[in-house]
């Protein structure tokens, strides 16, 4: 049996987005939120990127991409260019708590996967969402990093105080190379 890791903390920042480019030559952003409702991006107050810069977002209209942003201090595109690929977050203390079975990306990240038989599958290294639902990315102890649906039939646990999520995760998901050339050499 895998004991859990000790109580995780709760992030003190949470990702709100991310600028993906410049968005015609004023210094408009296009973002890609990460909130339940995008305009919600710039309710939170001042946000600050991953490498520490300070802005003011003010949602100016939506695109299929994103959103078009204008912040405060990028003036022209060059400037929207230099921010393209930054995360922004807002401190935890100024959203609201997650409901009843709600987490946000941040506290998912760091959390041990464990099977419902108590093995150790990894760890999640990203919660990501390429339009077809929520993935979280496991990195096991060895080998490529896996992607397992978010959902409840396989992921029938999430214990953020106790540092883990549950997994039945699909067959085959957590094959390592040894075992599938032990399967090869049999077959």
């Amino acid at each position: 049996m895998v004991k859990a890791p000790p109580t995780q903390k709760a992030p003190r920042r949470v990702c709100l987005g991310c600028i993906i480019g410049a968005h015609g030559v004023r210094g408009l952003l296009t973002v890609r939120p990460y909130t339940e409702v995008a305009e919600d991006i710039a309710a939170y107050g001042p946000v600050e990127t991953a490498s520490g810069r300070r802005l003011e977002l003010a949602v100016k209209s939506a695109k299929k991409a994103g959103l078009i942003v204008a912040a405060t201090g990028v003036t022209s595109r060059q400037d929207a260019e230099a921010l393209r690929g930054e995360e922004f977050f807002a401190a935890r203390d100024r959203l609201p708590e997650p409901g009843g079975d709600e987490w946000y990306r941040s506290d998912l990240v760091g959390l041990a996967a464990i099977s419902t038989d108590g093995e150790a599958l990894g760890t999640i290294v990203a919660v990501e969402n390429f339009g077809a639902g929520d993935l979280l990315e496991i990195a096991p102890q060895r080998g490529a990093t896996v992607y397992i649906p978010f959902t409840r039939d396989i992921v029938p646990q999430v214990d953020i105080p106790g540092g883990r999520v549950i997994l039945v995760p699909p067959v085959g998901s957590f094959d390592t190379d040894d075992e599938n050339a032990e399967q090869d050499q049999t077959a």
